[in-house]
């Protein structure tokens, strides 16, 4: 069985009050990035943030990330877009087009949600939804944009697919060329009030794999937004597949708020516990091809 990729989701848009850990300056960034890798981690999804938390669309500010990161470690990194709210798609993409300048801080992968969704949270026991009108819109047109700068930048799209639908347009996006192979997807699982992915279940997962085509190279792994991944994580480890996990989706009050390194332990537990070995950024590298 090849080995498993670790990703790590290290910080995303969370705050504090779900996990002290959860790491927001480039220095933090740094130093988690030395843990992970020391655990058996591979690739890190960073978003730049604010020394108070608040998410920041600079450039600038995804430079230092991107330094603090590399300076100390190997990892495969993997920023975020720019969310819709900072304006157009180019807009979308400045920071990437910028750390591409640089050699050294070039990302390597770079996920792209191939759909669109509703994001407003459920609150189940109210029976309320917390918003009523939160769209993740990404057409078809953005995404071929996105797909082709990359392309001449020598960064890989990554398919980030919320649903079966998200996963039949990373499908097409492949088709057409603009995606190359082996495609890495990652299949968005999500759970608190979000409706817009699948469960984090063993249905929630096979769902997503049974649009998974069979006449294209793909290597897949999971995360889960809001939400614990472990219920799908061992199945994708027996699946062939490889796990996204991090403190940026989820807390983890369920292992006494975790640092991102204590979470990457436990899936290499879960991983020897069935035989499988975790592969070094190097040998991830080989495997998605870059």
């Amino acid at each position: 069985m090849k080995k498993l990729i670790i990703e790590v989701r290290v910080n995303e848009y969370a705050m504090r009050d779900g996990n002290v850990h959860v790491p927001w300056t480039a220095d933090e960034l740094g130093h988690d990035a030395v843990a992970i890798l020391e655990a058996g981690a591979a690739v890190i999804h960073f978003h730049a943030r604010q020394d108070d938390g608040a998410p920041s669309f600079v450039s600038e500010d995804y430079v230092a990330a991107a330094r603090a990161i590399r300076h100390r470690s190997d990892l495969i990194m993997s920023p975020t877009l720019g969310q819709i709210n900072v304006g157009g798609s180019q807009e979308r993409i400045k920071h990437i087009v910028e750390l591409a300048q640089y050699p050294d801080l070039k990302p390597e992968l770079v996920a792209i949600d191939t759909g669109s969704a509703n994001i407003d949270r459920y609150d189940a026991v109210a029976k309320k939804f917390l918003s009523v009108n939160k769209v993740y819109e990404n057409s078809h047109e953005t995404l071929m944009l996105f797909c082709k700068e990359f392309s001449r930048l020598g960064v890989r799209p990554v398919i980030s697919a919320w649903n079966g639908p998200f996963l039949r347009s990373g499908t097409a996006l492949m088709e057409m060329g603009l995606i190359p192979e082996p495609a890495y997807a990652l299949l968005v699982h999500c759970e608190g009030g979000l409706l817009g992915g699948h469960p984090a279940t063993t249905n929630g997962l096979s769902a997503f794999l049974s649009h998974l085509p069979t006449d294209r190279r793909i290597e897949w792994t999971v995360c889960c937004k809001h939400g614990n991944l472990f219920p799908v994580a061992m199945q994708a480890i027996l699946s062939g597949g490889h796990v996204s996990i991090g403190l940026g989706d989820y807390g983890y009050p369920e292992l006494d708020q975790p640092t991102n390194a204590e979470l990457v332990t436990e899936v290499v537990r879960l991983a020897r516990l069935v035989g499988r070995e975790v592969a070094t950024p190097d040998e991830a590298r080989t495997i998605l091809g870059l």
